[in-house]
């Protein structure tokens, strides 16, 4: 059980049940964004705002592609929605976050025998045990 409590209570799967969460209810608001707000605003563009009556036959095979459009359109609505409302404000605050900040100073360097990170105030290599020369850039 402690292992299970160890494996529940990890960075990792909180942060995933949280997105998981955060997504099926983001994902329910991006639909009623679709279904409430833009189809009908692609109704009063075009007259139409269901496209599921539209349909082809080709011997004697009925063809419903109305649905396909449907979807298609509720896909490209959703993604715009998305990327406008969500990524595009996000990357651009990151971004601005990111500009002021100075990179920090490495805290490791390479063993030049085995190509290992090591810390960069190390004389000997902690893996090939080959010795370094003090003060020496690597």
């Amino acid at each position: 059980m402690k292992g299970f409590k160890q494996f529940l209570l990890r960075g990792n799967v909180l942060d995933l049940a949280v997105a998981v969460v955060m997504g099926a209810t983001f994902g329910a608001v991006v639909t009623a964004l679709v279904k409430d707000l833009m189809n009908p605003l692609i109704a009063a563009v075009m007259g139409k705002p269901d496209f599921s009556a539209l349909a082809f036959t080709l011997n004697n095979s009925k063809f419903g592609i109305g649905d396909f459009i449907n979807a298609l359109v509720s896909f490209i609505l959703s993604a715009a929605t998305v990327y406008f409302l969500v990524v595009l404000p996000v990357n651009t605050l990151i971004a601005r976050v990111k500009r002021g900040e100075v990179a920090p100073d490495p805290t490791t360097k390479k063993c030049p025998e085995c190509l290992s990170d090591i810390p960069i105030a190390a004389r000997r290599c902690a893996f090939c045990t080959s010795s370094l020369a003090a003060g020496a850039a690597h």
